[in-house]
Formats: structure tokens, sequence, C-alpha cells
């Protein structure tokens, strides 16, 4: 497997390797004797957006399954902000700051924009949604869901529908939810998937922005989005970790390149030329 090493600026105090607030080790899921994901061990540095990515096939929907504890793994360990939640189950590590996103659109159609934002902000009651309250209790929420829709962009589409929304303000509005879960370590599962170019380049901007202040780990097929984004990837290929370090490094990684595409000369070619 092709690692990095750590450079000065990775280095904490008396030489320790910079803080890593998810890590797995020796991760690996069995369905019936079928090995969808093999002793996968991952390092996740705070504050940085890194990419999972991989073939079809690969296992990185089975490991994003497993890191957010909609999968229990079959051996293996993992830790999260240095506490292990290996048994854990989704809503307890949600709670801890750890949240997903999923890559099929999940909002409630017939709920405005403003109110799917505002029902994942009822979680601050500790669980408690009370759609039989009246209406003036729950705009308590209004002024901090409005500044959500503010952060992806969908201010002007408050009072609409959320089905009736384009693909790409839904995939906007899924984010605005995530976040008003207040994570710590987002993780998003193809944010970009069957976007347009215009929506593709407004959701890099949005991820861009809102991985300010904390740590993002993303699947995504879009290989221009993951160089243009990704400060780390993890290439996975048959359930196992093939390559990780930086883009430019690993797409030129001669295993990785004949995972992706054979004999052709670079990853980064295949996605240009895969979204032109």
């Amino acid at each position: 497997m092709l690692s990095y090493a750590a450079t000065d600026g990775e280095l904490g105090g008396e030489g320790r390797v910079q803080d890593y607030i998810l890590e797995t080790e020796g991760l690996t899921k069995e369905f019936r004797g079928f090995v969808a994901v093999s002793d996968v061990s991952l390092r996740i540095r705070r504050g940085t957006i890194h990419g999972l990515i991989g073939p079809n096939g690969a296992g990185k929907t089975t490991c994003f399954n497993l890191l957010t504890k909609f999968l229990q793994p079959s051996r293996g360990t993992i830790r999260y902000d240095g506490r292990e939640i290996t048994r854990m189950k989704p809503a307890e590590v949600a709670r801890l700051g750890l949240v997903r996103s999923f890559q099929i659109s999940a909002v409630f159609p017939h709920l405005t924009v403003l109110e799917n934002v505002r029902v994942a902000l009822q979680r601050q009651r500790g669980g408690s949604f009370d759609f039989w309250r009246s209406d003036a209790v729950l705009r308590r929420y209004d002024d901090r869901a409005r500044e959500l829709l503010a952060d992806v962009g969908l201010t002007t589409y408050a009072e609409a529908a959320a089905g009736t929304l384009p693909y790409g303000r839904k995939r906007a509005l899924e984010i605005a939810t995530t976040l008003a879960l207040d994570p710590t370590l987002m993780l998003l599962d193809e944010p970009t998937a069957g976007m347009t170019h215009e929506d593709v380049d407004r959701i890099v901007a949005l991820v861009r922005r809102v991985a300010q202040g904390r740590t993002v780990l993303m699947v995504e097929h879009n290989l221009k989005v993951v160089e243009g984004l990704c400060d780390a990837i993890t290439v996975l290929t048959r359930g196992r970790v093939l390559a990780e370090g930086p883009y430019a490094q690993v797409s030129r990684n001669p295993e990785v390149i004949a995972a992706y595409l054979g004999t052709d000369p670079g990853i980064s070619g295949a996605a240009e030329a895969a979204h032109a």
C-alpha cells in the first residue's frame, strides 16, 4: 500500500503526529463468506477534507456504513475523537458529532425547505420531534434554520416545498440538515452524483465553505472534484486499501491507475474525460 509520511506541518509538539479524529484498525465486513471490506485501516486528520475513492464495487459504501454504524463490522475497531465506537448505534455516534448524508436524496418532500432544517434542529430538545406543538414553539428554531439555509445558498427557497427543488438544490438542503446536527466530522456520500456542471461547481464551493472548522470524509466518483477539494485520499479496491496520500501522489501510483483505467497515464485524465 502506498502511504505518505508526516511532514513538518503535520507534527505536533515533541514530534507527535497531528491528531486524527477518526481511526480504524483491521476493519472487516463479511456477508455470508463474501468479504466486502477487508482489513481496512484509515486515519482521518482533524480539520481536513479526506476523499474515499475507488472503482465500483470497491467497498466504499460498505465502509461508510461501518463508520456510521448502519452496519456492524465482522472484525476490527473504530475510534472517533479518541473514543472507541465500534459497537455503538447510529444515533449514538451522531450525538457524538459524527454525522452523514446519503447518496440517495433524503428530504421530507411535503415540508418546506425551512421546515426540513427545523426538524433537524429539534435534536437540541434531546431527541423530541414536536410536530404537534404550536407553530410559535417551533419557530424558536427559525433564525438558526435561516442561517443554515444562507450557508448553503437556499435563502430564496425557504418557503418552497422540498420536493419541488431541483436535484442539486435538494443535495444542498441535505447538507444544511446535516449541518443542523452540528457535526464535528461530516461524512458525505456522493455529494455531486447525477449533477450538472453548474450544480457540481455549486456543491464543491459549498463543501469547501462548510468544511471550515470541521472535518469532512467524502465518497466521490468525480475525480476532478476529489482533486480540487481533498487534502488526502484513500483508494479502495476489492474491499482493501490500495493507496493513501495526497491526490497528486496517489494519482501517479501504477496500481491505482491500473485499478481505474488499465493503461491510462493518469486517473485525473479519466475524470476529465468522464465529465467533459
